[in-house]
């Protein structure tokens, strides 16, 4: 066993605790890094590497300034690790031999609290995942920075756990000790994220309020397991910890992962950016919180009518009342980001520059409240009679604070003349004491006649005058004491220079430390406000976001959907709300949905390009808007309230987790075979494209019969396999739609419009040619369509294997003459082949067996 020095020796006892941080140890003025540490974070931060001597060896090493530290923690942040910041607790004049150091705080991907590391738009939560039977959890959720809490059950096993996650994108999940191991590398790998763990799952006496009104022990054990490793990282009280909100999860409409990102509801696939997302388009908030909630809004569409009901009366009063609205968004303008300024209060970070933004968002409060009174809409003004100004808290912030006060509270000048009478006396000593030195200083000129005679001060020597060599002869003997000589000047002091000096220099000392004291009693007043100003924030936001729904609607000609308490769904000249965003000077097309009691799928058929997947995105982003309360870009929309969106649209794989397209298709579809109800919106677009054409026709239309027959859900199926169309035959409930595309001189016009009936072909040559591929190649595609459109080839096989032999004995082409002619007799050896292919049972050959298989038979028909 190693012997090392007593600070690496404490260095190592501290690591110990702390396996899964970067130990940030503090060594004078940096923060230094050993051993293992040392050389990980010297690749990350690509900082230099070092040695230093630890007693029988010497151990790589590697620091940073603890003064520029901030960058370097936001680096490892950013790529999920943690930091902890290990200080000096122990004046090292005063230790006997090693300075005692401990970890004052666990700087984690979920638990940051600096501006710098947190995206104002962003909730940047950490959550808790508690397994409380078979496939039954707990998730609670904490942000850190605003102090939201909430808990939720999720019982129907761990996959619905991954789409919760996903739609409350998480920085750090905290899980038990004994977690199972499957689904932990499931959590990192699909949703990478920082998995902590916590065995801890109480919660003290004197942090009981934020549970105490939940009636279930289980979420009261799954908030403890967050509780208690926020408390052990952060090392401090978290008073503006708000008390837990238990959110049912069957109240909001079932978003699942695959949905949400086919859906591009807050970012899109290809870039993973927010431009070209719904979001995007919906997102006109003012303020910070606003943003915030806009984004949580999203992502959990509401179920209740009741309640979708308010959301748009309130837009509907914003809508109608434009300069109200133009004036109540200019007030929301001025005001900060109430909720993260209150984290900070509690935190015990906030400057005197924050507290100023906090008063000017209390200012413009009376004028928010005033703005709501003038608003025809009921449900507005009852809102302007439930916001608090906090009148108090304003007119303690304008009493105490001075108008441009200094980043640092340490400083001095940060509190108003007239708050308090002691720091005003040590302040008119200060301004009296400096006064009279510029009085000397012109006294001392006119007397002695050396007009560049000047008084100075530095922090060494403190007050002087200072004469320049060549007027040294001017000054009276023994007027002046010596103090420093200079190469072109002497600096002198007087007895009564130095007693003014000490009287200045010991009012500003006194008067700084004051400063700190009084404003560290005013923010802990702040912090009584708290609970106040968090409601405050919450009713700014949802402010926020409905005057944002109301700005989005008057400028896109977005009209209020009605909802139904049946299954009729009624749609006209419905747009896709981000697509007649981005198109330039082209004019968007709208189509109209139709379904009812006794037509719960469509078929969509349509030539490639033409506009079957914005169709069937359009319609679940109406959808979704009109449930979260904003009105929808249509001329006329009545939709019953879904429960669930499932989607299959676009091409994906997931090589991640193993999956090709195929498999990442056939999941989606078994997710909303299996979780979908009459209540539900089914989108699938080209099922079974992703296998051969008999596997995935035959799958296709069992999985529309299955729909139709078991589910009853309202669903859009787009196929290109025009032998589907004929379902409407025996589907009662299936409709067969297609868009519209025109053929002109050889060329495909899409018109993007959806007409009932079924297509007639669908243009894929045309599309590669629109794609520009070579010129012959397009060319030789038209021939050999045209070959295998001959009567022969339109023949329905009886089953797949005489489809595919067919292939051998079907056609001859003639070289020489260009025709084609039919085989109408079969050499016994041709014969004796095709008799040995039927026997080969290819499902149980591995693919070396079979190419040798296919090597013989081709070596036979030589």
């Amino acid at each position: 066993m190693a012997h090392y020095t007593p600070m690496i020796q404490q260095y190592l006892n501290i690591k110990e605790q702390y396996k899964d941080t970067f130990l940030f140890f503090r060594l004078g003025d940096f923060y230094e890094m050993f051993f293992d540490d040392a050389l990980l974070a010297s690749k990350e931060l690509e900082i230099t590497l070092t040695s230093r001597d630890g007693g029988e060896e010497r151990i790589p090493m590697c620091g940073i300034p603890y003064h520029s530290s901030a960058n370097y923690i936001k680096n490892l942040i950013e790529k999920g690790y943690k930091v902890a910041i290990c200080e000096q607790v122990e004046d090292p004049k005063q230790a006997k031999g090693v300075v005692r150091r401990e970890v004052i705080q666990v700087i984690t991907p979920g638990t940051v609290m600096e501006g710098d590391l947190l995206d104002e738009k962003e909730n940047n939560f950490i959550a808790s995942l508690t397994p409380i039977g078979n496939e039954q959890f707990v998730i609670a959720y904490n942000d850190l920075s605003t102090g939201e809490n909430s808990v939720s059950f999720i019982l129907d096993g761990f996959e619905s756990v991954l789409s919760e996650f996903f739609n409350r994108p998480v920085k750090e999940i905290v899980i038990p000790p004994d977690f199972n191991e499957k689904w932990t590398e499931t959590l990192t790998q699909r949703l990478n994220v920082t998995i902590s763990k916590e065995d801890r799952v109480d919660i003290p006496e004197e942090n009981f309020d934020l549970v105490r009104h939940l009636n279930q022990q289980d979420l009261v054990m799954g908030f403890g397991r967050l509780f208690q490793y926020l408390a052990r990282t952060q090392k401090r009280a978290m008073t503006h910890l708000q008390p837990v909100q238990y959110v049912e999860l069957s109240q909001y409409m079932k978003l699942d992962m695959y949905s949400k990102r086919n859906l591009e509801l807050t970012e899109t696939i290809r870039k993973k950016g927010k431009e070209g997302s719904l979001l995007w388009v919906l997102d006109k908030t003012v303020t910070a919180m606003g943003a915030r909630m806009m984004k949580k809004w999203i992502d959990r569409p509401l179920l209740s009518t009741k309640e979708i009901t308010k959301r748009q009366s309130q837009v509907e009063g914003l809508l109608e009342q434009y300069f109200e609205r133009e004036t109540l968004r200019d007030a929301l303008k001025e005001v900060y980001d109430l909720e993260r300024l209150s984290g900070r209060v509690a935190y015990g970070n906030v400057n005197a520059r924050d507290l100023i933004q906090l008063k000017k968002s209390l200012i413009q409060t009376p004028e928010i409240v005033q703005v709501l009174k003038e608003f025809r809409q009921e449900e507005l003004a009852e809102l302007a009679d439930s916001i608090n100004p906090l009148d108090p808290l304003k007119n303690l912030l304008e009493r105490s604070i001075a108008e441009t006060p200094p980043l640092s509270i340490k400083e001095g000048d940060i509190i108003k003349d007239g708050y308090h009478e002691l720091l005003d006396q040590y302040r008119d000593a200060s301004r009296n004491g400096k006064q009279w030195i510029a009085e000397l200083e012109q006294k001392e000129r006119e007397e002695t006649g050396i007009k560049s005679l000047k008084v100075g001060y530095n922090k060494v020597f403190g007050y002087y005058i200072e004469v320049t060599k060549a007027n040294l002869h001017l000054i009276p003997e023994g007027r002046y004491e010596r103090k420093q000589t200079l190469s072109n000047a002497e600096r002198y002091i007087t007895p009564e220079l130095k007693e003014k000096e000490s009287l200045i220099l010991e009012s500003e000392e006194k008067s700084v430390e004051l400063e700190y004291e009084i404003f560290i009693d005013i923010r802990e007043q702040v912090k009584s406000y708290i609970p106040q100003l968090q409601q405050l924030a919450d009713q700014m936001s949802q402010l926020d976001v409905l005057q944002s729904f109301a700005v989005v609607s008057d400028e896109n000609r977005y009209i209020k959907p009605s909802f139904t308490n049946g299954h009729r769904l009624h749609i006209e000249n419905g747009r896709h709300p981000v697509v007649e965003q981005v198109m330039n000077d082209d004019h968007f097309v709208p189509n109209d949905v139709r379904m009812d009691e006794e037509r719960d799928i469509l078929l969509i058929t349509g030539p490639n390009m033409a506009g079957k997947s914005t169709y069937m995105r359009q319609l679940a982003l109406i959808v979704i808007m009109g449930q979260v309360g904003c009105f929808v870009p249509a001329d006329y929309a009545e939709i019953p309230v879904f429960d669930q969106i499932f989607t299959r649209i676009g091409a994906a794989d997931d090589l991640v987790a193993g999956q090709s397209t195929f498999m990442v298709e056939m999941l989606e579809a078994k997710h909303a075979l299996t979780k979908a109800t009459e209540n539900s919106l089914i989108l699938l677009d080209e099922i079974g494209r992703g296998t051969s054409t008999y596997d995935g026709m035959s799958l296709a239309q069992a999985i529309v019969e299955y729909i139709h027959n078991h589910i009853h859900a309202k669903t859009l199926f787009s196929t290109h396999y025009h032998e589907l169309t004929s379902l409407s035959d025996s589907l009662k409930r299936l409709s067969n739609v297609h868009v519209k595309a025109e053929e002109h001189d050889g060329n495909v016009v899409f018109l993007h419009k959806i007409q009932d009936g079924a297509a007639d072909e669908s243009y894929g040559i045309h599309v590669a040619k629109l794609a520009e591929l070579p010129s012959g190649l397009i060319e030789r595609a038209y021939e050999i369509l045209k070959h295998f459109e001959q009567p022969v080839y339109q023949q329905k096989a009886s089953t797949k294997e005489e489809e595919q032999l067919n292939f051998f004995a079907a056609e001859e082409v003639s070289e020489k003459k260009g025709e084609t002619k039919q085989k109408n007799d079969v050499s016994s050896k041709e014969k004796a082949i095709m008799d040995e292919l039927k026997g080969i049972n290819l499902m149980n050959m591995t693919p070396m067996e079979a190419m040798n298989t296919l090597f013989s038979i081709q070596q036979k028909l030589k």
